[in-house]
């Protein structure tokens, strides 16, 4: 297989696997979409229902529904802007404001049960290479990195895991390399 293949294939089943613990763990308070409604309107409440739509894939009649859900379980609620009655705000409630800390401490642990199968500095790799690869990743690149960077005859970014991570350890000796022809 190909690394675009195998890298879906392995984000695909860890992900599956990550949302199953998720709804699990969050039951039956809160579920992973209500979760990420909590976690927008931490930073941006008060918010209109029609503010969701960029940060959830999902259609207007869904988060309508979504909505209604979180409205009669108590996590938010929606009320009339009183400037104009046509505008209708969504705030998170007490229960909203807990259940949103709780589930972010659940989703920590579930992440951190998987990263502590590697090194601490591999961890700190595998985010630096995912988060570049979503377009994450903070532009604050150290002036070495960037002295560095630019020294790359090709352009490429051919940085290491020291150069990453901003050390020089040596690969890790407890993790086994992936052979040829393993499946």
């Amino acid at each position: 297989m190909d690394n675009a293949t195998n890298f879906v294939k392995s984000w695909t089943k860890l992900t599956k696997e990550w949302n199953a613990q998720m709804e699990a763990e969050l039951a039956p308070q809160l579920t992973v979409g209500q979760l990420e409604v909590l976690e927008l309107m931490q930073v941006h409440e008060p918010m209109k229902p029609s503010e969701l739509l960029p940060y959830l894939e999902t259609t207007p009649a869904a988060i309508t529904t979504l909505l209604d859900r979180m409205e009669r379980a108590g996590l938010v609620e929606r009320n009339r802007d009183e400037g104009d009655r046509r505008i209708v705000w969504v705030t998170m409630t007490a229960l909203g404001r807990s259940e949103a800390v709780r589930g972010l401490a659940v989703r920590s642990a579930i992440v951190n049960r998987s990263l502590e199968l590697v090194s601490s500095h591999n961890r700190q790799l595998l985010v630096y290479l995912i988060s570049k690869v979503a377009g994450t990743r903070e532009q604050s690149v150290s002036s070495d990195q960037k002295a560095d960077a630019s020294n790359n005859a090709d352009g490429s970014d051919n940085a290491d895991a020291s150069d990453i991570a901003g050390t020089n350890h040596k690969a890790d000796t407890n993790e086994s390399s992936p052979k040829v022809g393993a499946s």
